[in-house]
């Protein structure tokens, strides 16, 4: 079963230690500070129009008159709502035009999951398989290709400057594929605990970086490289020999910790990750 089916739940000691002090209060100061960042960026839900239909997104910008950047966010599993969009506007706060979209469009509109949802539950894992079976690779190619040609229609968008991509969960892959399909407009690419990214199939996303021009930053959950262990050395192997600047790295946390809504968010190094991907960024999208 694929990662993003079956990310790993974390433990947690209810008891409060100066370490978890100290974490808490950092969750605590970068709320208040998104909040505060939020109220400055413009949020509108629109709709791209792709090869397969018409999927709903939500795009955000900075106030005012202004080009910026563009970016697009692939969720994980359960897809568009309010945690990508808090993420949205945090990146839009930062000095980027921001769409992140719903990957599962084609089945029905965002929120695709209402109520509760335990991963460990098979019954409510059975409710993926409806919106996971109509992404094949093709249907992500389009996706990603129509995503890039909305983002570059927009008038908040800075044309003039490369695209950025980032992907959590099953949206990893995705980044790849951007990057691929489009050297020309995608400058960095961000993937965060993706389940996926080196398969033994023809078309792994891994053996595609040969035709980006992109720079890449790829963050490993402890989880997911005990699974496989050789995966961050085949996509290292797979960045030098195209030649593209990569950081792979893994991080002390657990598959799907960089998603707040999550049982297993860390938010330590979430942020660490944060900081990354935006200094990626700064470089390579200037």
């Amino acid at each position: 079963m694929d990662d993003e089916l079956n990310p790993a739940s974390a433990n947690r000691d209810s008891r409060l230690t100066r370490r978890g002090f100290a974490t808490v209060t950092m969750a605590t100061g970068v709320a208040v500070a998104s909040a505060a960042l939020a109220a400055e960026v413009v949020e509108t839900d629109v709709t791209i129009t792709t090869a397969d239909g018409a999927c709903d997104a939500a795009f955000f910008h900075p106030a005012g008159k202004g080009k910026w950047p563009g970016v697009v966010i692939f969720t994980d599993i359960l897809g568009l709502r309010p945690a990508f969009r808090d993420m949205g506007k945090r990146m839009a706060a930062a000095g980027y035009a921001v769409v992140v979209p719903n990957p599962f469009y084609r089945t029905r509109k965002a929120p695709v999951i209402t109520g509760p949802f335990e991963f460990s539950n098979p019954t409510d894992r059975a409710k993926l398989v409806e919106l996971t079976t109509p992404l094949t690779p093709e249907a992500k190619t389009h996706d990603t290709a129509a995503y890039v040609a909305w983002l570059d229609k927009q008038s908040p968008v800075n044309t003039k400057k490369k695209i950025g991509v980032q992907g959590y969960c099953m949206g990893g892959p995705y980044t790849f594929i951007a990057a691929a399909n489009h050297p020309t407009r995608v400058g960095a690419a961000g993937s965060f605990h993706g389940g996926g990214l080196v398969t033994d199939k023809p078309d792994s996303p891994h053996l595609q970086l040969a035709k980006a021009k992109a720079g890449f930053l790829v963050a490993i959950a402890e989880n997911d490289d005990t699974k496989q262990p050789d995966a961050k050395d085949k996509l290292k192997e797979a960045f030098a020999a195209a030649k593209l600047p990569a950081t792979v790295e893994v991080y002390k946390a657990q598959h799907g910790w960089c998603v707040k809504d999550g049982a297993v968010y860390n938010p330590a190094e979430a942020e660490r990750a944060w900081a990354a991907l935006t200094a990626l960024y700064a470089r390579a999208l200037a």
